[in-house]
């Protein structure tokens, strides 16, 4: 399956790795550029290319930057892939560490996912977001193995979900179906299944049990105004 991954950081650049093993044409971009990534795609076989590029062909595109960048995503990234491509969101918004307060994400209420959507025109399905990058290197099990972890998986389109739960388990891990992106708060950062290395039962009990609050180390600063 021809792939894309727009980002090269902990969880791109080992998605890439253990995707190209599993013999699919891997295309990565970064926003430093394609020269950037010599080592990578040496060490891989992956195609490094221009952001503007990452979609071309591709069956499914992997969205892993900070939040706070995903607006400077070039316009028409998906311009030139499959007509029913799959976009996989696996990002995660952090106010107070990384990204600065977004306001369409803190004062309408949306889910992180459902932000990025409106950003990049186009529906996505969360999944890795959770994730130690690490792990997924080093914890792949066969179906039916019982340290077999599970990753939640949400999405509104039955279709890009179920394509996203095979390619997971491709990738050695069980899947849970969390919803649809305005459920996808259950698995966003501070919730009891984020970052849990758990199998479905444990990653099933752990979305039913999330709270639709957001976690205060998880919210940005309350804008001001200065006295006048």
């Amino acid at each position: 399956m021809k792939i894309g991954i727009i980002g090269a950081g902990n969880i791109g650049g080992n998605l890439t790795r253990r995707l190209t093993v599993l013999g699919h044409d891997v295309s990565v971009a970064n926003s430093r550029g394609p020269h950037t990534l010599t080592d990578l795609a040496q060490e891989t076989g992956a195609t490094p290319v221009p952001v503007g590029e990452a979609a071309r062909g591709a069956e499914v595109v992997v969205v892993t930057v900070p939040v706070k960048a995903v607006p400077n995503l070039p316009s028409g990234l998906l311009d030139g892939a499959a007509d029913d491509v799959v976009v996989i969101d696996t990002g995660n918004y952090y106010p107070r560490e990384r990204d600065g307060r977004i306001a369409g994400i803190e004062d309408d209420g949306i889910t992180e996912s459902r932000w990025t959507e409106q950003q990049i025109g186009h529906p996505v399905v969360k999944a890795f977001n959770g994730t130690f990058a690490q792990d997924i290197l080093e914890r792949p099990r066969p179906a039916g193995d019982p340290d077999r972890m599970a990753l939640p998986v949400a999405g509104d389109d039955a279709a890009a979900k179920a394509k996203v739960r095979a390619l997971i388990d491709e990738l050695g891990f069980d899947t849970v179906d969390s919803g649809g992106i305005a459920d996808s708060w259950r698995q966003q950062p501070g919730t009891p299944v984020y970052g849990l290395r758990e199998g479905v039962a444990g990653v099933t009990k752990a979305l039913a049990e999330a709270s639709p609050e957001r976690p205060a180390d998880f919210r940005g600063q309350p804008t001001t105004r200065s006295a006048t």
